[in-house]
């Protein structure tokens, strides 16, 4: 009885025993399906706050090219942007743009507010890192594309109209656009057209959508009469200078893991904008006869722009020929079809992100190699013209997309609010009339609204636009 009660016993411990390390192999393999890799969260985590830095950086680019009477109100945009745009994703635009795919068209809100967002990876997107980073990752892209629009209409719309074209923007355009080139089931993503961190998405969307904006609510009162130069180069070139360094997060991060493509998509990244710089710089002084600050800054950019959507698919030689042709294409757009077609681009969102945007596009459907990334394609140079056409294709329903969409939202919007701000706060500067505040204690003649001393307005007294209007008169 003894050893039948032992043998039991010894066989119920086994049982138990046996029972244990299986459940522990169930936890074990649970967490394989689930594994968080830390270096590449670190490193998402790092390109995330490098794409965040890039609208502040571009709040200062920016910045620096309008009238000192504007300056406030420009910076006002982009930093502004963050706030809204962030509330946004966070509410619906993560799930429009990344949630479960309804008819290959949009995403459907069973992520709102970030439902089922946790800390654990979703495989779909990015298997190493948690979802929620993934989701924070993309929206420091919906910001910056939303803030990049700004510059085409500078100076002259009003901050309400503003807030609200911006939010619905994002909600119509942007996170659609997303879905189709990114989001799982999107249909240009499953037609195969590449865009490694958004020439189409970004870049294309942002500048066609600031062109449409520039033309339909018209030139800033005295274009082309009167004087309008960069209140503060070194202000923009700080900004082009945090772009510039901001952009590795963007390019390098979209690997969304810290391997070797990420580190081929950095190195193509700082490439394609050195040599962008130098075309933009030797193309400007062959003819205009002088190198410029500013062309420079605009250079550096373009390139950065021009490499966006083949970072990931092309290597260094291509990304060289990529920037000295983006740059030497933005300089044309900028300097010569905007004088020639007369279009007030303000702060050339249009030449230099619409123009780079699409020329990167349609770059990367010539220079992409499957040698560089395995989930790409090849392109025209390395036996696959049909990419080019694939690519063409993207481009042209990006631009019009884009296109109608920006002008059937302003239509709208006009319909219930003023768009354009009034003719005697251009002249005062939107600063002062729609923010109340002042960046610099004075203004000067050439480069923003000219106060006299004796009119100073504190900014802590109310604003007697009288007062500033007799104050402007006197001074011409």
């Amino acid at each position: 009885m003894k050893q039948l009660l032992t043998i039991m016993s010894t066989s119920v411990l086994m049982m138990l025993l046996s029972l244990g390390t299986a459940f522990a192999e169930g936890v074990e393999a649970a967490t394989e399906v689930a594994t968080i890799d830390t270096g590449d969260t670190t490193f998402i985590l790092l390109s995330a706050a490098l794409v965040m830095l890039m609208t502040p950086g571009l709040a200062l680019f920016y910045g620096g090219m309008v009238r000192t009477k504007n300056v406030l109100s420009t910076l006002m945009q982009s930093f502004f942007i963050i706030g809204l745009i962030t509330v946004q994703w966070v509410l619906w635009g993560y799930s429009l743009s990344f949630g479960p795919d309804i008819n290959h068209i949009i995403g459907s809100l069973a992520w709102f507010g970030l439902n089922d967002v946790g800390q654990l990876p979703n495989a779909d997107y990015a298997a190493t890192i948690p979802h929620l980073l993934f989701m924070v990752f993309q929206c420091m892209f919906a910001i910056i594309t939303a803030a990049l629009i700004t510059g085409s209409f500078a100076e002259r719309m009003r901050f309400s109209a503003f807030a609200v074209f911006i939010v619905i923007w994002a909600t119509v355009v942007y996170d659609p656009l997303a879905h189709w080139v990114w989001g799982v089931g999107g249909w240009m993503r499953e037609m195969g057209i590449l865009d490694f961190a958004g020439g189409t998405v970004v870049h294309i969307s942002s500048g066609i959508s600031g062109l449409v904006v520039a033309l339909f609510i018209g030139k800033r009162k005295g274009y082309g009469t009167e004087i309008m130069l960069p209140h503060h180069l070194p202000m923009t070139l700080i900004g082009a200078s945090l772009l510039w360094f901001g952009w590795f997060g963007f390019n390098a991060g979209s690997a969304l893991s810290a391997n070797g493509l990420a580190v081929s998509a950095f190195v193509v990244t700082h490439v394609a904008a050195a040599a962008a710089t130098l075309a933009w710089v030797l193309t400007e002084w062959l003819y205009h006869g002088k190198p410029t600050i500013l062309g420079a800054a605009s250079g550096c950019v373009a390139g950065l722009v021009a490499i966006t959507p083949a970072a990931g698919f092309v290597s260094v030689i291509p990304a060289i020929v990529i920037g000295l042709a983006g740059g030497a294409i933005c300089f044309f757009a900028v300097s010569i079809l905007k004088a020639k077609l007369g279009y007030d681009d303000a702060l050339d969102a249009f030449g230099v992100h619409g123009i780079g945007g699409t020329w990167g596009a349609i770059a990367t459907g010539l220079f992409a190699s499957t040698a560089v990334n395995p989930a790409g394609a090849d392109g025209l140079f390395f036996g696959n013209p049909d990419l080019v056409f694939t690519q063409l294709f993207g481009v042209a329903v990006t631009w019009v997309f884009a296109a109608v969409m920006t002008f059937v939202i302003l239509k709208v919007i006009s319909v219930f609010m003023q768009v354009r701000s009034d003719e005697n706060h251009e002249d005062i500067g939107l600063d002062i009339a729609e923010h109340g505040e002042r960046g610099y204690s004075y203004q000067d003649i050439t480069a923003g609204s000219p106060l006299t001393f004796s009119h100073v307005v504190s900014q802590s007294e109310p604003i007697n636009s009288s007062i500033l209007q007799a104050s402007h008169s006197k001074s011409h």
